[in-house]
């Protein structure tokens, strides 16, 4: 018997890769940038399970390139330093891989910066989470993008065809489409549970394949209601305050297995954005939510997640402060610098008015010329801010 199917059958040329037509078609631009022998620095994203790995390990048999596969759950910086140096003045550079490249530290990814700059090696990063979210925008520049997705029921039974080449089984019809179907487009969990199965017995049913999993994988990043659309779907409902549809996109978050830190980065995120000084306590609740849900997890973390969430959905709602530092950052990239008036600098000259020896308020310029960025809405406690600030500059 075969062991490790999943390594044993993994595709050795992209003509081989499950899935993916669009990035292994015959005319796709990725199959013929590769046969073109030329690579640049690429993120592989999507689902467990669907060739990010495999297809790294093509571009390197194809380009013939030494290839190095780390983990950046554990990689050292050094690793990379020792790899860099060497195959430095090579004629060949060497293709680094990262796995779980989305879990290196921010120090981690400017160490790749240069090296990837000057074209010292090949990077490829596979991560299951968006790009967008979980790099730097350094290394993001630096790279294409191409995103895979869940194989397809025609992309699971051409693998089990092609095990049955090689092995002499029988399956029933039944357990062949729980097989398939429970592995939800994952076939690294698709050729694990019909190694096992083998092993227990050359003909496959379905007693045997739910003694070894009980039920169908959840479905999660990898059904067509990705992790990215639900969680879109949730901060929508909540912005919407529509608490019973946020509700239900958490619960489907939640039981497709989607990390407690990861939602509850998003509800800090809308908190500010979405809710901001209309009640600033929503940010309060919502950081305290993320700090609590990384202590304690699944189950309990879905009672947590859901009073936020609720209070959230609840809250009234401004955008004013995402728009303000949205309208002052834009001003700063596409408009002339202004100088820091002479009585703002440090340290302090004369001629700057201290507000507190004038009962908290005096006028006076802090700017070289007016400019306006935030308009304060009539909404939630924003109202009362906005009274404050009137009140704060009356003249006495």
């Amino acid at each position: 018997m075969i062991n490790n199917f999943a390594l044993f059958f993994r595709p050795k040329v992209i003509e081989e890769l499950s899935g993916q037509k669009h990035l292994s078609g015959e005319n796709s631009p990725f199959r013929k940038l590769l046969k073109s022998g030329s690579m640049s620095h690429a993120l592989f994203f999507g689902p467990a399970g669907v060739g990010k790995t495999t297809l790294a390990r093509i571009v390197a048999n194809t380009l013939q390139l030494p290839f190095y596969e780390l983990d950046a759950t554990s990689i050292k910086v050094e690793e990379i330093r020792k790899i860099l140096s060497q195959h430095r003045g090579a004629l060949q550079k060497p293709l680094i891989f990262i796995d779980e490249i989305h879990r290196l530290s921010k120090t981690q990814q400017e160490v790749l910066l240069l090296p990837m700059e000057n074209h010292e090696a090949i990077v490829i990063g596979a991560s299951t989470e968006n790009p967008y979210f979980v790099l730097s925008s350094g290394i993001r520049s630096r790279m294409m993008l191409f995103e895979f997705y869940p194989l397809e029921m025609k992309d699971m039974e051409a693998i089990l065809e092609r095990v049955h080449e090689k092995i002499e089984f029988q399956i029933d019809e039944e357990a062949r489409e729980y097989l398939i179907r429970s592995s939800a487009g994952d076939s690294r969990s698709f050729l694990n549970l019909l190694e096992f199965a083998l092993k227990v017995d050359l003909h496959v049913n379905m007693q045997t394949l739910k003694a070894l999993r009980p039920s169908a994988l959840k479905d999660g990043v990898s059904s067509d209601n990705t992790h990215y659309n639900l969680i879109s779907a949730m901060i929508k409902s909540v912005r919407g305050s529509d608490v019973d549809a946020a509700l239900y996109y958490l619960a489907r978050l939640i039981d497709g297995g989607e990390s407690p830190d990861f939602i509850a980065r998003r509800l800090v995120i809308l908190a500010s954005e979405d809710i901001g000084n209309a009640n600033p306590n929503a940010l309060n609740l919502a950081s305290s939510t993320l700090m609590s849900v990384s202590k304690i997890g699944y189950p309990e973390a879905r009672i947590i997640l859901s009073q936020c969430l609720i209070y959230l959905a609840c809250s009234p709602k401004s955008n004013s402060a995402y728009n303000a530092i949205n309208q002052a950052l834009a001003y700063v990239k596409n408009e002339k610098v202004l100088n820091v008036p002479e009585h703002l600098q440090s340290p302090s000259p004369k001629g700057y008015l201290y507000p507190h020896d004038f009962g908290g308020w005096v006028e006076q310029d802090y700017l070289e010329k007016p400019l306006h960025f935030y308009d304060n809405l009539p909404i939630g406690f924003e109202r009362t801010m906005a009274e404050w600030l009137v009140k704060i500059k009356i003249k006495k």
